[in-house]
């Protein structure tokens, strides 16, 4: 039993999540620990604090607080595991110090380190003290020093991006094969610059990157994290220094920098959510030439005139959504390419393929050789920056200039021994897309048939008494002058010649 006279004595218990509080036991087991402890001395405890918070900066809440109360007298005791319990840096080291010798502070308990208050035991508790700040301190050390050599191996520290997972075997940050394609589709749409960041951050949502909370990720998120992270192309930042990384890009650097500029554009991100309007911005007004625009009335959306022209007076009257997308149904399937042509088609060009397949190595050579300057001048640099000849701000924009100019030359590398056959890739798809447009004119996605119907007819389309209109572009033209069916086809055009089509080819000279 413990009468009124009784020392009165805090019982602190801590544990932070931190690294060197790995092998410390848990907060149960230091109150299991303490509170026998307490018994078998017979301390009388005011109360138990319990606080999960790293020791190693000034301002833990419930430390503070019990300090406070020892001040006021309410205790002047405590019992805790170890010295390191209470303090792991000089600050709050000191203040238990200053109590100890104003008198405030009369004993200290621990079950694993004696003191007493003593000009000895002050100066025991003062070297545990700097123990554990020692300790916090190399363990520090340690670990920037770790996590430098980690950078220098190209892999980024820290949590993997979206797109990307930190595999736990290996330590590395290995690409998402689900959530990759995804983002990689995003940086595509934002690239066009039809789209707002809140759309980007739509179609994430829909494909399910939310966040922890399961919102949406927020619009700064997907700018700041997302569309601006160079690890997406093979960097990385860290500690506002660029480094090449070693993990797989998703996107090409050319992608990314077309990213960058759309973000430039734009000072502020859109917020404003979008009307369902899919052919908003497709067609003109026949009448007075002004853009065509939308409004939901009792459940349908009607197609009108803005005449906003100053010149005319615009009498067209409203067009309803259905009547439009039929009529551009109609005219998309007039420029259709009959499946047996595009067949034949992309027979002939994998033929072409072959015969075009050329040697692009002199090029390739003297953009390796360019890669390898810069490679000289980052060295140089860095052996400039190493030699304080170089302040670190201007060691890092140049730096970062550098890394940039090599990856551009890096993928023009990849992109020129491509380019011997370069217009084989579009015209096959082309041809695709345009066997494939009777499908989309038959469906019921509006936005990808406004997609397609821009593609065919840029801005010749207008709207004129409720009827939609416009000549094709080319090479669109063409499969719409072009009959569905004929006996012999022609010697110039884009469908495919008959097996004798010699025959019917007239000399050149």
């Amino acid at each position: 039993m413990y009468n009124s006279n009784s020392q009165k004595f805090f019982l602190y218990a801590r544990k932070s999540t931190d690294v060197e509080d790995k092998q410390i036991l848990s907060i149960e087991a230091q109150l299991v620990e303490l509170r026998e402890y307490a018994a078998r001395e017979k301390l009388f405890i005011v109360e138990e604090l319990i606080e999960k918070q790293s020791a190693k900066i000034p301002g833990r809440p419930l430390f503070n607080i019990m300090l406070e109360r020892i001040e006021k007298e309410e205790a002047s005791g405590i019992v805790s595991w170890h010295p390191d319990r209470l303090a792991r840096n000089s600050v709050d080291g000191g203040k238990l110090i200053y109590l100890i010798d104003t008198g405030k502070i009369q004993a200290l308990k621990f079950p694993q380190f004696w003191f007493e208050a003593t000009p000895q035991g002050k100066f025991m508790l003062n070297i545990a003290f700097g123990q554990s700040k020692y300790f916090v301190d190399s363990l520090s050390e340690n670990t920037k020093r770790g996590l430098r050599q980690k950078v220098r191996r190209g892999e980024m520290p820290g949590l993997a991006p979206v797109g990307y997972i930190n595999d736990s075997r290996t330590k590395v940050i290995v690409v998402d094969k689900r959530k990759a394609p995804i983002v990689k589709q995003a940086f595509e749409m934002f690239a066009t610059g039809n789209y707002r960041i809140l759309d980007i951050a739509d179609f994430l949502a829909k494909n399910g990157m939310i966040s922890k909370t399961g919102n949406n990720c927020k619009i700064d998120r997907v700018s700041r994290q997302i569309l601006s992270n160079p690890f997406y192309y093979g960097h990385f930042r860290y500690l506002r220094e660029i480094h090449e990384g070693v993990q797989e890009p998703i996107i090409a650097k050319k992608l990314f920098d077309a990213v960058q500029l759309v973000l430039n554009k734009r000072s502020k991100p859109w917020s404003k959510p979008r009307v369902p309007k899919p052919y908003l911005g497709l067609f003109r007004c026949g009448e007075c030439g002004m853009m065509i625009t939308a409004e939901l009335k009792k459940g349908h959306i009607y197609y009108r005139c803005t005449k906003k022209s100053k010149k005319i007076k615009c009498n067209q009257c409203y067009t309803r959504q259905e009547l439009l997308d039929s009529q551009l149904s109609t005219m998309i399937t007039k420029v259709s390419l009959r499946q047996d042509w595009a067949n034949e088609m992309l027979k002939k060009l994998d033929g072409e393929k072959i015969e075009l397949a050329h040697s692009c190595g002199a090029f390739v050579g003297e953009k390796r050789e360019e890669i390898r300057a810069i490679s000289s001048k980052l060295q140089r640099l860095l052996d400039s920056y190493l030699d304080q000849d170089v302040d670190r701000e201007s060691y890092l924009v140049k730096k970062e200039n550098l890394l940039s100019f090599k990856k551009t030359l890096e993928e023009q590398i990849a992109r020129i021994q491509q380019t011997h056959n370069a217009w084989l890739e579009p015209m096959r798809n082309w041809i695709i897309e345009a066997a494939g447009a009777a499908n989309i004119a038959s469906g019921k996605d509006l936005e990808a048939k406004k997609v397609l119907a821009q593609k065919i007819f840029g801005s010749n389309l207008i709207l004129s008494d409720q009827k939609a209109q416009g000549d094709a572009l080319i090479p669109w033209a063409a499969l719409c002058a072009a009959p569905p069916t004929r006996g012999l086809e022609r010697d110039r055009g884009i469908e495919p010649l008959p097996k004798d089509w010699k025959s019917f080819v007239l000399p050149l000279n």
